[in-house]
């Protein structure tokens, strides 16, 4: 996918987002050929399992070395924190990459995964805005969704796009008129008391709620307006890294919920359009302090 032409920035970065958008497309699409391929003989696929309902099979572990090796090929100046080989953030920024976003859909056959894959900048990167100056956070992301062939793409400051065309986050004024859509609790299940009652509330106060299985897609839907709004907790930092700075750059809102850092970083995450982000921050907001995701 080459690189839309009215994507122009106005001041210099030290940093080459577009280069980096470069490799970061090339990786999803090295590790979404692997999971595809796996997609068509899943008999023979390796599951194991790193936790209650936590699947991870040999289709996400090498999807993840082909999508690291082009990462290290083109990028070798940026770290690389990986869902299922580790890592820490080193360097001016970092890649978190999630190979197979969705793993249960995908070993039940079900066509909803994808790849993503963020770099996250450090602080004092010498990325410089307007509006975000050298604010830590994502500054370049990718979510490929194969069984659909759709490639989203963001670059801070600069927009959003779906397979090149741009995207916006969904217009939607009131919670009454919103489709939403989260997460289930599903391998930590302490929380599950506390998440009901916010589950509860939505069904009762939007136009219906939506639950797919893959964190990426809901924020990528997000993003081009299929979906007004999402919320979940105690997510994996590389869940939501390429997803909220999707939601930002198409003119929505994607926060902590608890306010402790500039983006999702510890997985609770509240993200939608500009009318309904913070109503559907108030709704949860009376059972957060109960969930206990802070």
């Amino acid at each position: 996918m080459s690189i839309p032409a009215a994507a122009t920035m106005d001041k210099p970065v030290p940093l080459d987002l577009f280069k980096a958008l470069e490799a970061a497309v090339t990786a999803a699409h090295a590790g979404a050929a692997i999971l595809q391929a796996y997609a068509h003989k899943r008999s023979e696929l390796v599951i194991d399992l790193k936790a209650r309902n936590d699947l991870v099979s040999q289709a996400d572990r090498e999807a993840e070395i082909a999508i690291i090796e082009v990462l290290r090929a083109r990028t070798p100046q940026y770290g690389i924190v990986a869902e299922e080989t580790g890592g820490s953030p080193s360097g001016p920024a970092s890649w978190y990459i999630d190979p197979l976003d969705g793993t249960t859909n995908f070993v039940h056959a079900i066509p909803h995964y994808a790849v993503s894959i963020a770099l996250v900048a450090q602080e004092g990167c010498g990325i410089a805005f307007e509006e975000t100056r050298c604010e830590p956070g994502p500054v370049v992301g990718v979510i490929y969704d194969p069984c659909r062939e759709e490639m989203f793409t963001s670059v801070r400051g600069v927009g959003a796009w779906l397979n090149s065309h741009r995207i916006q986050c969904s217009r939607t004024e009131t919670l009454a008129d919103a489709l939403l859509a989260t997460g289930f609790p599903y391998s930590d299940m302490s929380f599950t008391e506390s998440y009901l009652p916010m589950l509860r509330d939505a069904m009762h106060g939007t136009r219906g709620v939506r639950r797919n299985g893959a964190a990426a897609l809901d924020l990528a839907w997000v993003a081009c307006g299929r979906f007004d709004g999402y919320w979940e907790l105690r997510l994996k930092p590389w869940d939501v890294a390429a997803g909220t700075l999707l939601v930002r750059e198409a003119g929505g809102q994607a926060f902590d919920p608890f306010g402790r850092a500039p983006w999702p970083e510890q997985g609770n995450i509240v993200a939608g359009g500009p009318g309904v982000a913070k109503a559907l921050h108030d709704l949860i907001g009376p059972n957060l302090k109960a969930a206990g995701a802070g």
